[in-house]
């Protein structure tokens, strides 16, 4: 074959490919499922992709009990967690929020920094349809979606609270403090049902009042609880009883009091019922706890996501009773380490 020949060749060749859908190479069909379009707003639960989980804070044990439980508990239906900190900063929430829908999860868990500020973000992961629960602390924003809040009855506990208060007083009456924390509707809660149990106290005591001089920011933290109770104490020294709305901001309000040799003198009612706190009562350095349980707490959390994603509506909200602790309970519970 000449040269001229081989080339007509060649061409007509190249004709006939073109002809037949041209001369690169076929679309190779995936192996396997592609990745989910978050902005369609559909992602496919029955997938099994992680669940998000952002609390509070990791250094609360409290929260970390919470995410543990979820976690366990989910993972024995084959689902992995990713999980986070806010660390209060309800900024950085917003952005893990946003890191979870960018991932696909499947839901998200929070225990909101700001119960109103992080209504935003919550909205967000309404458009990409994922769900949201809320546990321990409920977002307040109204325009934001939440499938279930599962919590401590808080208001319920922070009664228990007033009537601890009334109870180490021994119904003398006298000066109190509350170290509250504002950005978290359960803390609202607590301070709301112990302002009430006082109220109505005082109604039928009015010469023994209890006399709320303050509410002071502890921010759930020791060293807010403990510089807290040092202003209380310079502004009030005749103090006689301090509500703190959990463990740490008690025990750091305890250190304060120890400084001002004011141990005997101020009594402290705490909330939570972690070890520490416990120990404390045990050891008489803060009067009663309402205890919550934070295992149950992420065990009705992870119940809830999985009936979800059977089809089923968990209640909008979820309320798990306190317990009032005293130091006969702590001398008795052999959960403590001597």
């Amino acid at each position: 074959m000449t040269v001229r020949r081989l080339s007509a060749f060649l061409s007509f060749l190249c004709l006939g490919i073109l002809a037949c859908g041209g001369c690169s190479p076929a679309a190779v069909e995936p192996s396997g499922p592609s990745e989910p379009l978050i902005e369609t707003g559909k992602v496919p639960i029955n997938e099994k992709r992680p669940i998000g989980i952002s609390v509070l804070t990791l250094n609360n044990p409290f929260f970390k009990v919470i995410a543990d439980s979820v976690t366990a508990d989910l993972a024995k239906e084959g689902y992995t967690t990713i999980v986070v900190a806010g660390e209060l900063d309800v900024a950085k929430q917003q952005s893990q929020i946003e890191d979870f829908i960018a991932k696909g999860c499947s839901a998200i868990v929070l225990c909101p920094c700001d119960s109103k500020a992080i209504g935003p973000a919550i909205q967000k992961a309404n458009t990409a349809g994922i769900p949201v629960f809320t546990a321990d602390i409920a977002c307040l924003a109204p325009q934001a979606k939440v499938v279930s809040h599962i919590a401590t009855d808080n208001y319920g506990g922070g009664k228990q609270a007033g009537e601890a208060m009334i109870e180490a007083l021994g119904g003398t009456g006298g000066k109190v403090v509350i170290l509250d924390f504002k950005q978290a509707e359960s803390c609202l809660l607590r301070v709301k049902g112990f302002k009430e149990v006082i109220a109505a106290y005082n109604e039928k005591n009015p010469d023994r009042k209890i006399d709320i001089v303050a509410e002071l920011p502890g921010d759930g933290k020791r060293e807010n609880g403990n510089k807290a109770a040092e202003d209380a104490l310079q502004a009030h020294p005749d103090l006689v009883g301090i509500f703190a709305i959990n463990d740490p901001s008690a025990l750091g309000a305890y250190v304060a009091l120890e400084k001002a040799n004011k141990t005997a003198q101020v009594k402290i009612i705490g909330f939570d019922g972690q070890d520490d706190g416990k120990r404390a009562i045990r050891d008489g350095k803060i009067y009663a706890d309402p205890i919550q349980y934070p295992e149950r707490m992420g065990q009705l959390t992870a119940k809830s996501i999985l009936e979800y994603f059977d089809g089923k509506s968990p209640p909008a909200e979820q309320l798990i009773p306190t317990e009032l602790y005293r130091q006969a309970d702590g001398q008795k519970d052999e959960s403590l380490s001597k």
